[in-house]
């Protein structure tokens, strides 16, 4: 073969191998984040059977909020009514619930990440992963902030370690994570999955 072959046959051998570790990466993640073991506060406690979310929307924006191109997004709210309005993720990638019966998603939007779980014909936000400092919280928290500026914008924080801070509102916890001083991601989290 010439060289030019083989250099071709290699290159489109690294993305294949890079493609399936990105896949591979994603289903991993979503294995960690979304099967959970630690019950929910909707778990019904003589049975052990787990209950997904019940009430008006309204009662599932209680806990903290956030806002991208002026959609505001909540755990446990609809995702499909929310998609047309989010505009086309850069890729979703599905997989059985552990959470509930039947197909959960990732919708990855770049800079934030939405993971889901069904509820009936509802597809309900899990967890809304922010990834790096273009987008922020309302409360003006981005990946740049330090922790001082977390405990300024949002108090006494309900748990508290040294990787993590978290707050707990409206039956949901919000999660700043930490790799040494810095903030490696902010994660809104439904307390159906955690």
């Amino acid at each position: 073969m010439k060289t030019r072959e083989l250099k071709l046959m290699g290159m489109r051998t690294k993305k294949a191998v890079c493609a399936a570790a990105l896949v591979a990466g994603i289903a991993f993640s979503f294995a960690l984040t979304g099967c959970s073991s630690k019950p929910g506060p909707d778990d019904d406690k003589s049975s052990g059977q787990g209950s997904t979310p019940s009430g008006s929307e309204a009662d599932k924006q209680a806990g903290y909020l956030f806002e991208i191109n002026g959609v505001t997004l909540g755990v446990d709210m609809d995702m499909n009514e929310l998609v047309p309005e989010l505009g086309e993720a850069k890729s979703v990638f599905e997989a059985p619930s552990c959470a509930a019966q039947g197909t959960a998603y990732v919708y990855s939007y770049g800079s934030y990440e939405i993971e889901t779980y069904p509820d009936g014909e509802k597809n309900r936000i899990a967890y809304i992963i922010l990834k790096d400092d273009t987008v922020a919280t309302p409360e003006g928290i981005d990946l740049s902030k330090t922790r001082a500026d977390i405990i300024k914008a949002y108090g006494q924080a309900s748990e508290e370690s040294d990787n993590r801070i978290s707050y707990e509102k409206g039956g949901m916890k919000l999660n700043f994570i930490f790799g040494g001083d810095d903030i490696t991601s902010i994660e809104y989290v439904s307390g159906v999955v955690g």
